[in-house]
């Protein structure tokens, strides 16, 4: 994902795999990653580790608290209805897969406007988890 933003003019600065850095090189350094690498061996070797999450379920304290965030940061990770159904007008997919959020009304426009698409209902994967 990276590259394709590097490959379209956007400067991310200097990428490195976190797994090549050590406690010394780790020191003042952003390291991104899924929460369920939090729990992993390579994540438990960094000292001093503030977590944070990015999500717009940070806006609810008791959320931030109960999954141990220190760094709650208030972003939504959802693009909006007319950003969805614009990007499915502009693209033009051959299939969409629907995976998130209210699948059957995306279901319903995207069936309409004649495209391929089928909700995924992924268990374990609603908005309660994000």
């Amino acid at each position: 994902m990276c590259a394709y933003y590097q490959s379209r003019g956007i400067e991310l600065g200097p990428l490195l795999p976190a797994s090549d850095l050590d406690l010394a090189s780790s020191k003042g350094k952003l390291v991104l990653c899924p929460p369920s690498a939090l729990h992993d061996k390579w994540s438990r070797r960094f000292a001093k580790v503030v977590v944070g999450m990015a999500s717009g379920w940070m806006q609810i304290r008791a959320r931030a608290k109960q999954k141990g965030i220190e760094l709650p940061l208030i972003i939504s990770d959802h693009a909006d209805w007319f950003e969805l159904t614009d990007t499915l007008l502009e693209v033009h997919p051959n299939e969409v897969w629907i995976t998130h959020g209210r699948e059957e009304a995306l279901l319903y426009y995207a069936t309409q406007k004649a495209f391929k698409a089928q909700a995924l209902n992924l268990l374990g994967y609603d908005e309660e988890d994000d």
